[in-house]
């Protein structure tokens, strides 16, 4: 694409007139005192002096200064940068100045968050690698000694062909989440509101859930009673998707014999705000920025230790910003954890 040129008469037009105003000066001592000519032919010396000035610098700024700023351009352009190809050449050094500058930094940031994006593809590979490896090679291991002789003995089979069993459900869990958190990225799971009850949506998830804290120890309540229903309008399954993760989270990193609560309350704007209240192990301030990220643990050993995938709170996150909500959380290490959402009120 040619380049476009804008000329600029700054330097031209303020350098003959300072030469013009100076040479002027020196004339007229030297006619006060030496030359007598009459005072209009100074006059019309100064302005044919700033005439053949202005066009004898404007022409040398054109044809000399201006093929080293095109070849800062051309370099410039070798970086691809539509808009600072797109925008004219000038020959203005403070507009070059600036506009190089802020080229510059976009450039800067550019590469940041390219090095940024890098470091986090790098470090989900490494996830993705070591959450499917683990129960890949458990299943591989079962399998193996079956074949190796151990089949012929019923009840090994048996037990051994169980335990592979969960090594591929924990697979199909991973997989099925990593599908759902693609989905939801590329925001081709579209979010289906309607007006419902979130008190019954509460009451489903802790009564799906109540055997698996009841291993634990762990009671799961409202922190009232809530004789009237509480209609909002979201997608009903996505946030009993949300409250199930949190819940989950709740349990597994919860304390034997503990709590988790969960409260709804009028919130500003027409909302309402969900709080998921748990006594559990809590969690330290330096985890709490990178909590919503995929397959981040704060317990590495121990979360795995009690199964999921590593994406239930990313799976939160993306389900809530689909809604124009948030999630937050607040946590004090040793007590337990407070995760929040909002949801608009039906009217």
């Amino acid at each position: 694409m040619a380049l476009k040129f804008k000329k600029s008469y700054k330097f031209a037009l303020k350098s003959s007139f300072y030469i013009a105003l100076f040479t002027f000066g020196f004339l007229a001592i030297a006619n006060y005192f030496v030359l007598h000519y009459p005072f209009y032919y100074l006059i019309f010396f100064l302005i044919a002096l700033t005439i053949f000035s202005f066009f004898v610098l404007q022409y040398r700024v054109e044809n000399f200064i201006y093929k080293g700023v095109k070849k800062i351009y051309d370099d410039v352009s070798l970086l691809d940068t539509t808009d600072f190809r797109n925008n004219p050449i000038t020959t203005d050094m403070a507009t070059l100045t600036s506009e190089v500058q802020k080229f510059a930094l976009d450039k800067k940031m550019e590469i940041e968050s390219l090095k940024i994006r890098e470091e986090y593809r790098r470090e989900f590979l490494g996830n993705v690698s070591h959450e499917l490896k683990t129960p890949l090679f458990t299943v591989q291991g079962y399998l193996l000694t079956l074949l190796d002789g151990a089949m012929d003995d019923k009840n090994i089979r048996k037990k051994y062909l169980q335990r592979a069993e969960k090594g591929v459900e924990r697979l199909v869990y991973i997989v099925n989440d990593l599908d759902m958190i693609t989905k939801l990225e590329l925001d081709t799971l579209g979010i289906e509101t309607a007006v419902f009850n979130v008190v019954d949506v509460v009451q489903n998830v802790l009564d799906l859930l109540e055997m698996r804290a009841s291993k634990k120890n762990i009671l799961l309540t409202f922190d009232r009673k809530y004789v009237r229903p509480i209609k909002v309008v979201a997608d009903s399954e996505k946030i009993q998707q949300v409250l199930t993760n949190l819940v989950e989270n709740s349990i597994k990193y919860g304390k034997e014999n503990g709590t988790t609560e969960v409260s709804i309350e009028e919130f500003v704007n027409n909302k309402i705000l969900i709080k998921i209240t748990d006594n559990g192990e809590g969690i330290e301030n330096h985890h709490i920025p990178r909590l919503f990220e995929r397959f981040y643990r704060v317990d590495k050993s121990g979360a795995r230790s009690e199964g999921g995938s590593g994406l239930g709170l990313a799976i939160v996150k993306h389900i809530m910003e689909n809604h124009n909500e948030k999630i937050n959380v607040e946590s004090t290490f040793g007590k337990g954890s407070v995760f929040s959402f909002t949801l608009e009120k039906a009217k």
